[in-house]
């Protein structure tokens, strides 16, 4: 066993964990089979995967992993604060609208930032990308507003936020790669929904539905929840924006949030692709394979995330009733997308790619194409069904060569 020992920081106690990280110590697990329902039925049409499996398998995630899916909000609200039609050097419009969920304008709230290319004939198929930083990160473009929201590691505030490497240009997204495809981006914080903070996270979206005040119960959705639900409401504004076509949009995230990516997906049906990128542990890695970081880590690390009921599981991954691969499943016939990077073992790019293997059968059901290899790509080798997945060189980021591919796969998806 790999003796690479790993310290978290959860509040002020430091707990030790020691990753599998050989394959040869990857303990024996089977997986639950996608089609065959919780009372033992096979699974055989599209339409008893609808009616019966789905549902139940939506159902067990929610319960044991993520929490009840949030429900839409009494109020919702779209201002359009700015609308450039002549951005980077006339090339986009940039609209800049934040999204209110009060009518006194408090939070919680969304600053979404889209670009839409100005060569191409609307509406146009978008990216809804979850961002780890305010949207100033972005582009470098000036008149991005700048986020005054608290951002981990580097405090509250305009002036905070401007000063750090969360300023303009800390995670820029190729924004002009992706206008020159003919697609849109659209971008929002995720701390505007929830504040990756196990203190504060309940501050913003969960407080409309949770009496914060109060313990979670062990099935109240926690951070990824929220972010998730975050998605699904820009994807409402999405619809009303002639500019941008609802129908044919992708939902992107990295890391926690290609884990949130994946939750909105399952949850939210009108996203017609879902890409996660290096999601990892409750992501799309499979739980029962315990490579690189596992379930007690990520509960340890970060209690906020996932339901409460999903500490069960700590060092317990074989009794959970779903695994990844389901999770991937939920989305069919709708396209998937699963990313590793071949420096990112803390992720488990293997455990990425089975989940994306293992959910073919429910396309096949379908008639949609899976996974079109059985073997674990080569990087640069990207394999594209109505499921995706490549593995590049490198570590754990959001790289342009990702995007390269993401691009191709809309493309072809998209009949484009």
């Amino acid at each position: 066993m790999s003796m690479t020992t790993v310290a978290a920081l959860t509040g002020a106690v430091f707990l030790t964990f020691t990753p599998i990280y050989e394959e040869d110590e990857v303990p024996y697990y089977t997986l639950p089979d996608p089609l065959v329902t919780e009372a033992g039925e096979p699974v055989d049409s599209p339409e008893m995967w609808r009616e019966v499996r789905r549902p139940e398998t939506f159902a067990l995630f929610e319960e044991h992993v993520y929490g009840e899916w949030l429900p839409d909000p009494e109020y919702m609200r779209f201002d359009v604060v700015d609308d450039e039609p002549e951005a980077l050097d006339g090339k986009a419009t940039r609209r800049q609208v934040v999204i209110h969920f009060t009518e006194e304008d408090e939070r919680p709230s969304i600053e979404l930032l889209l670009y839409l290319p100005n060569d191409v004939e609307g509406p146009v198929p978008m990216f809804l990308h979850l961002s780890f930083w305010g949207n100033q990160a972005i582009h470098e473009d000036p008149e991005i507003r700048l986020s005054e929201r608290w951002m981990r590691g580097h405090g509250e505030g305009v002036e905070d936020n401007r000063a750090t490497e969360a300023s303009r240009g800390a995670s820029p997204q190729p924004v002009e790669a992706i206008l020159e495809r003919g697609y849109g981006l659209a971008s929002f914080y995720y701390g505007d929904v929830a504040l990756d903070d196990a203190d504060r996270y309940r501050e913003d979206a969960l407080s409309l539905f949770q009496d914060i005040d109060e313990e979670r119960g062990p099935t109240d959705a926690g951070a990824i929840g929220a972010w998730a639900w975050g998605l699904s409401r820009a994807l409402d504004y999405l619809e009303t924006d002639e500019d941008a076509d609802h129908e044919r949009t992708a939902v992107i995230g990295h890391s926690r949030l290609g884990k949130t990516a994946l939750w909105a997906g399952a949850g939210d049906e009108r996203f017609a692709i879902t890409i996660s990128n290096n999601s990892g542990c409750g992501g799309a890695a499979l739980s029962r394979r315990r490579f690189g970081e596992r379930v007690s880590r990520i509960n340890d690390s970060f209690p906020h995330w996932f339901c409460h009921n999903f500490r069960e599981y700590n060092e317990r991954e074989d009794a959970l009733p779903v695994d990844q691969h389901q999770l991937v499943a939920l989305m069919a016939p709708r396209a998937v997308y699963v990313a590793s990077a071949t420096e990112d073992e803390w992720a488990d790019p293997r455990g990425e790619f089975l989940a994306a293997y293992h959910a073919g059968p429910v396309y096949e059901l379908f008639g949609e194409s899976p996974l079109p290899v059985d073997e674990m790509p080569e990087p640069t080798q990207p394999a594209h069904g109505t499921v995706g997945y490549h593995i590049r060189d490198g570590g754990h980021s959001l790289a342009p060569e990702d995007w390269e591919q993401y691009l191709d796969f809309a493309d072809t998806y998209f009949g484009r």
